[in-house]
């Protein structure tokens, strides 16, 4: 199977004060490129920790994470945000759009941190937003669209520079259930096209979507299974 995500015996730990809390210890775990995967547990269990060092947002204290081929578990600030920007497309549960900007705007962010030409990348957004079904709210700022749409544009601006993940924070923890259903199905088909998609969720009928199930406790995985009830899109 081709590996989009290795890691290896990674440990996290954090000084607060004078005592070392020990957030990860020694998690090794593979996903595959497609694969769609839910990491679960109980607050302080650590899987937020995870959740950001599989976004790149922070780095072990050791042990190894090769993502896509490259090895990042060392990696410095600047070349951990290019390779954010280039391999990781993030969901959060607060949308975290910027409010001045329309949707099209939002979306096009991460292609203008990569450099792509103000048309290409205005041609990229439009694509992007109409196949999350939002072709007539492109010119919308985020307080002029619900929970739902704003979370849409998020999966836009995830998508939109072709990552090797989607990872996705408590996905649907701002909004109400018939729409928390809508945007599930929406990963569902992004999983469906090809993509690998990563959902970091407390809630068991959110991490059902998913076809395999990791759940954490005290900084372990203490179970890592696939999903018998799974039903792709």
């Amino acid at each position: 199977m081709d590996k989009v995500i290795e890691i290896q015996n990674i440990v996290k730990n954090y000084q607060v004060g004078s005592v070392i809390v020990r957030a990860l210890r020694s998690v090794s775990i593979n996903i595959n490129r497609n694969e769609y995967v839910a990491i679960m547990g109980p607050s302080g269990s650590g899987k937020s920790t995870l959740m950001n060092l599989l976004g790149c947002l922070d780095t072990p204290t050791s042990g190894t994470y090769i993502l896509n081929g490259i090895d990042v578990s060392k990696m410095e600030d600047d070349y951990l945000a290019e390779i954010r920007n280039k391999e990781i497309g993030f969901v959060f549960q607060t949308f975290n759009l910027l409010p001045r900007y329309t949707a099209l705007e939002n979306v096009t962010l991460p292609l203008i941190y990569a450099g792509v030409p103000k048309a290409e990348r205005e041609k990229m957004a439009v694509e992007t937003l109409t196949q999350v079904g939002l072709a007539d709210r492109m010119t919308h700022k985020p307080n002029e669209l619900s929970g739902g749409q704003r979370q849409r544009v998020a999966i836009a601006r995830a998508l939109v520079n072709n990552p090797s993940i989607i990872l996705a924070d408590e996905p649907t923890g701002n909004l109400d259930s018939k729409t928390s259903l809508d945007i599930m199905g929406l990963l569902d088909i992004i999983h469906k096209s090809g993509n690998t998609v990563i959902v970091v969720t407390h809630e068991e009928d959110i991490a059902r979507h998913a076809a395999r199930i990791v759940r954490l406790l005290d900084g372990e995985i203490f179970q890592d299974v696939l999903n018998e009830n799974y039903k792709p899109a």
